[in-house]
């Protein structure tokens, strides 16, 4: 079991949530749901050539929705182990978002990239 099972949650949450109107939102929440599976299985992901920019723009879409619509309440509720959760979620998939797409432009989308995520709140 990994310690980003909840990494993982907030992955599945927001592709739930996330209406599929065109194919390229089809396939950011098929990618969301693909590395919640990884973290589930274990700690670090790959992700392939091909899909580093649409992961990236995923992860950001996840944290933006984050941001605006889950951590006002949780604040609200007074919820410090969710807000620090939330605010790893949100941090860490800006991170991953800006390394994924930094790796796309320096390797003219030709090479994977290997994640390794930050300690878990």
């Amino acid at each position: 079991m990994s310690d980003y099972n909840f990494y993982a949650g907030y992955l599945r949450f927001a592709a739930q949530k996330t209406e599929r109107e065109t194919p390229e939102i089809e396939e950011m929440m098929a990618e969301l749901d693909r590395v919640a599976g990884a973290l589930e299985a274990g700690d670090n992901f790959f992700v392939a050539a091909d899909k580093l920019r649409v992961t990236g723009r995923a992860l950001a879409g996840v944290a933006g929705f984050l941001q605006q619509h889950i951590l006002p309440e949780v604040i609200a509720a007074d919820n410090d182990k969710g807000e620090a959760q939330i605010r790893w979620v949100i941090d860490t998939s800006m991170s991953l978002m800006a390394n994924l797409m930094a790796h796309a432009e320096t390797t003219k989308d030709s090479e994977g990239y290997q994640v390794s995520l930050p300690d878990a709140p």
